[in-house]
Formats: C-alpha cells, structure tokens, sequence
C-alpha cells in the first residue's frame, strides 16, 4: 500500500495520518465546508473538498468518498470510526471500486451490525448474551408486553449503530412508551432504522470490552481487555487497561470468549467486542454478557495500544494489506496501566451542552499523549461531535496513572470554548474511582460532586489579580499568551465579574497551580482544569449568562425535533417544553418555573440559529 484516503475527520484522521506517514504511505483528506481549514486537511499529503457541512450532505456520502479516492490515486480507503466505518454497503462499494478497504469484510459488519442478529450469532458460538428481547415484532403493545415480562428497569437499545444513540433506560412501566417514542426517533435521526430490542437492565453495571484483531489468514488474537463504565448518557467518558479488578481467570474467560465472537464471523482487522458485567461481588466469568461488536477501532484504543506496545492503526494496515497479523497471543502481554479522558468542548455547568465557537487559547501541555484534530486558532463546528482531545496517560500501576492523568487535566487551557476538563479532574479524584469502586451510574449518583463549581473562591480572585499585575510589568499584551504564575507583584488590582467590583491584592500563598492570560481588559485564569473569566473595568459584568424571564432560547445551532406544548398550555418547572438535535445529540428545553406557555416560535422539523427564542413561559400569578 503506498496511498491512502482517510475518509473521517478529526483527531482520528489526524491519527491515522500520523502512523501512516511513518510507514511511508501518502495520504489523502477529505474536507467539508466547515473543515476547510481543518488541522486534518492540513496534514495530509492532499486535501479533496467534499460537500456542505452537514454530514449527510459530505462525510456520509460514500460515492463522493470513493470519487475523490480514484481522483487522488489513492489505492486504499481508512474509515476511522463514526461516519461510514460500520457502513457495509460502503465497505462493499470501495472493494467493487478496485480499492483496499481497511476494515472487516463486509459480510462481518452486516453479521454484527444489527445488535438482535449478532446475539443470536453470538449465543450460537457460546459466548454469554444478555437476557432481553430481540423479536421482530417492533408494536409497543409487544415491546411494553416484553418489557413487563423482563422486569423494570428495562434498557431500550437502537439495533443499529451506537454511542448510545437510541438508548434508553426504563425505571417504570409508566414512562416506558414515552422513552420508547424517543429512543425510535433518536435511532430513526442517527441510523435510519428505528429498529430496537430490550434488556434487562443490570444492577452495578460494568462496560468490559476486548480489542481483538483478526487477518485473512485465520489467525484471531485478543489485546486484552478496557474498562469503559465511566460514562455520561451511555457515552464513554474515561477509558482504562486493563480493568481494575480483573483476575487471571476472569480474563482469560472474557477474552476468549472475545476470539470466540470474532472467529465465529470470520473477522478480519481491528474489533471491539463489548460485555457488559454485573459487578455487584466485582468482576466474575459467569456474570459478563455480550453486548454488541464494534466493527472498527475505538476512540478508546490508545489505551491498548499504551498497555501492550503495539500500534492499532500499523496492524490494520498491514492486514488490510493481507499481511498476516504481527504477533502472536502468546507474544502479546499488558504493561503498567494506561487511562484515556475525552476532553469535551461542553459546558458541565448547563446540563454539558456542547460549547462551540473559535479556540482562541489552547494549550493541553506537554505530559502524557494527547490525540487531537485542532489547534490554536480551529473552531468547534456545530455539525460535529464536540471532542476536543483524548488526554491519555500511562503509569506503573493504576494510582500512578490516574494521578498523571490528574495532573494533565489540572493544566488544561481552553479559551473561550467552555470544557469537560474539570468534571473529569474532580472525577479522577473522587474516592470511589480512586479505589475502582465504579460502574455506569457513578456520573448519575455522583453528578453534584463532579460539576465544578463556576465562581471563583478568593484564590481564584487573588490569582486574577496576579495575572493581570504581572503582565502589566512584564511586557504589553499582544494576544491570548499565556502566562504561569511565578512571583506576585506587590500591588492591587481592580477586577469585576457577574456585577461585582472589587480591589484585589495577589497573595504568593497557594498559588502555584494557577496560569492564566490578560487580553485587553479581560483577565482569565484556570484552575484543576476550570477557566474564570474577570473584567478590569468597573462594569464588571463578564461571566453572566443570564436570559429574558422566562425565554426559551436555543443554546446552540441545532434542528427542532419535536414540540410538546402549545400556547396556553400549563407547565410545571422542569417540563420538557420542545427537543433540540445538535452536535449529534438530542436536548430537551425545559420550563424555568410553573407557569403558562405564552408563545410558541417554532415547530418541529425547523432549524433555528444559537441565541432565537423558540418559546416563553409566564410564571403563574400569586
């Protein structure tokens, strides 16, 4: 192979494009309208604009794709993940063009595509399926029949595609034909197929899963296992190698049964098989079931790939090339403990929706690896997923690598995209996870202890001042440059913020940690991974983000979806008023307080800007 087109975006074609290059292979990018200046574009060899920015107008059109392949001469097609990376028919397509698709055989991805089929195949082959519902018959007087006999709480699951689209949990029968609607409209938006099945829902759920890797000559391994229950909404938050807890037994039991699920499709190239575990007496061979198959790499696989030495992306290349894979089982083994946090352009404080905008100051330092598709100076697109960066650090054991990770997270400067990079800081730190004890409704029970808290404490204020003194006498501003406290000048400094004024004196105690950047007359420091924003005027009003009484108003560019109410209706605090679809994900508007809907300004199918009021809600009279 000497050409290869990376049809994705992103940190995982920056990714790509970097193993590529070291194995002396040209690359080629695509492009859409919002990436054109995109870090990915830039890097490749050759850069091949595809369409509008919309995914389904460029990245998801596979005769584009596979055009703009033959245009570059490039021999082979690498998919990444998300996008068309499990698209069979788009597999199949580039094999009938003449080139080498890097991925499993499109039989393989039909096999393990559709979640009700791949158990089936999966139960035939001996390996542990979940107990649930996978019938055909998809009326919800069968699927709330299913769901009754199962037991509540019951996990609605999309059949097709993942990332926790189309998945919803079910505490009571009450609320199931409600999630059951949504879970169909999320599923039918992200995959075109509205196609579900049902599970039941296990207590102390842990989300195991096993990087295999399979080639064209029979051979299947495993790379041991991840541990990836740190999640947010069924989305992967922080990934670990190996699994905390894990014995000897367990894992050869989850492993082979690993091989077992790729052998019995006759697999080819990199794959995840995914278990979900019942950790209520910690992690046991007879309580781990298969979930799905991920017919593709991992946003997750670093963490692998820093436990075991071996890069992911070489060996998809090489077997893509029909090369036989590069190790053996009995040649593989783990080293130390790696764990990965997905650095996220969202706001924790407003319920994490997604922050978009310019980053005008980044800085991700220079510790542990970090996997990224910007830089200083990209933008966070509206039209796809807010991942900024996946920090991964790797230690002797798991306490040294969670502390490394800690402190990359404490250094992390974002400016002005609001980030994750706090919640995960006070995550990593929370001494449940410290200790291992977690599963997929840690972030749930632990939410308030994880949020940051948004106002600065009287550190944050005199760190402020400190900034904002130090580069008054260092030199004049040029920019968002970043500035690492040292020493503290000796005088005061007038700063504002949420209508607040007040003289400030720097104090050289507790400071250390703090770094910060002054711009015109604007000072903003951060902290364990939170970013504060001061004023040097007496206005003092930055930080405030308040909205009309009662507005509702679109936090960000996005598609109305569905509208529940109308003019006139009665509301009660917390209602969902109209759902929103951005930045892949569906979010539902809420009333502010118990009142009347007094406008409606929008209907469901419309596309509205960041900032356009949809409704307002008037609170009853006392």
């Amino acid at each position: 192979m000497k050409s290869l087109l990376i049809a994705n975006r992103g940190e995982i074609a920056c990714r790509v494009i970097r193993t590529a290059r070291e194995l002396g292979i040209r690359t080629v990018a695509v492009y859409s309208d919002a990436d054109r200046n995109a870090l990915h574009a830039r890097l490749a060899d050759e850069a091949v604009h595809i369409g509008p920015s919309p995914p389904r107008e460029s990245y998801l059109v596979g005769e584009k794709i596979i055009e703009a392949a033959r245009a570059t001469g490039a021999e082979a097609i690498h998919p990444g993940y998300g996008f068309l990376s499990e698209n069979a028919d788009f597999a199949q397509a580039v094999i009938d063009a003449g080139l080498i698709w890097v991925g499993p055989k499109p039989d393989s991805i039909r096999a393990m595509g559709l979640k009700d089929a791949a158990k089936t195949i999966m139960a035939k082959a001996g390996v542990p399926v979940t107990p649930g519902y996978l019938g055909e018959d998809q009326s919800p007087e069968r699927l709330e029949k299913e769901a009754d006999a199962i037991g509540f709480p019951v996990l609605i699951k999309a059949v097709a595609g993942g990332g926790g689209k189309g998945m919803r949990k079910v505490e009571h029968a009450e609320d199931f034909e409600d999630s059951l609607d949504s879970a169909k409209r999320e599923a039918a938006s992200s995959f075109g197929n509205d196609v579900v099945l049902l599970e039941k829902w296990i207590e102390s759920p842990r989300h195991i899963e096993v990087q295999v890797f399979g080639d064209a000559h029979g051979n299947v391994v495993h790379l041991f296992e991840r541990d990836c229950s740190l999640q947010r909404r069924h989305q992967k938050v922080i990934e670990e190698a190996p699994a905390p807890g894990m014995d000897a037994e367990t894992r050869e039991a989850v492993c082979s049964a690993a091989v077992r699920a790729a052998q019995a499709v006759e697999y080819e190239g990199a794959g995840t098989v995914e278990f979900i575990a019942d950790a209520s007496e910690g992690l046991r061979a007879d309580r781990i079931w298969f979930m799905e198959m991920n017919t593709r790499l991992q946003v997750e696989h670093p963490v692998t790939e820093e436990i075991t030495g071996e890069d992911l992306v070489e060996w998809q290349l090489l077997v893509a090339s029909g090369e036989a894979l590069p190790r053996k089982q009995d040649e593989l083994s783990i080293t130390g403990h790696a764990i990965e946090a997905r650095l996220y352009a969202e706001d924790p404080a407003k319920g994490f929706l997604p922050s978009v905008g310019r980053l005008e100051h980044l800085d991700l330092g220079e510790d542990g690896r970090v996997e990224t598709g910007v830089e200083e100076g990209d933008s966070i697109s509206p039209f796809y997923d807010p991942m900024i960066a996946k920090l991964v650090a790797w230690g002797d054991d798991r306490d040294e690598a969670v502390d490394e990770l800690a402190a990359i997270l404490d250094e992390v400067e974002v400016w002005p995209v609001r980030t994750n990079a706090a919640f995960l800081f006070n995550a990593l730190l929370h001494p449940d996870f410290v200790s291992g004890d977690v599963d997929t409704g840690f972030i749930a029970q632990h939410l308030d202890e994880l949020v940051p808290d948004t106002e600065p404490d009287e550190t944050i204020w005199r760190g402020a001042a400190m900034v904002a003194l130090a580069q008054d006498e260092e030199e004049p501003l040029s920019g968002l440059s970043g500035f690492r406290l040292n020493a503290p000048p000796a005088s005061e400094v007038a700063l504002g913020r949420n209508g607040e004024f007040r003289t400030v004196s720097p104090d050289d105690g507790e400071l250390a940690s703090l770094a910060g950047f002054r711009d015109g007359e604007r000072v903003v420091v951060f902290h364990e991974g939170q970013a504060y924003e001061f004023a040097r005027s007496s206005r003092g009003n930055v930080g405030s983000h308040g909205a009309a009484d009662g507005a509702i108003t679109a936090p960000m560019p996005g598609k109305v979806t569905s509208v529940e109410v109308s003019a006139g209706d009665r509301v009660t605090k917390g209602q969902r008023l109209l759902t929103l679809e951005a930045m892949k994900m569906e979010h539902g508007l809420t009333a502010p307080f118990d009142g009347v809907v007094a406008e409606v300004n929008t209907s469901a199918g419309s596309q509205v800007v960041e900032g356009a009021m949809l409704a307002k809600v008037t609170p009853n009279e006392r």
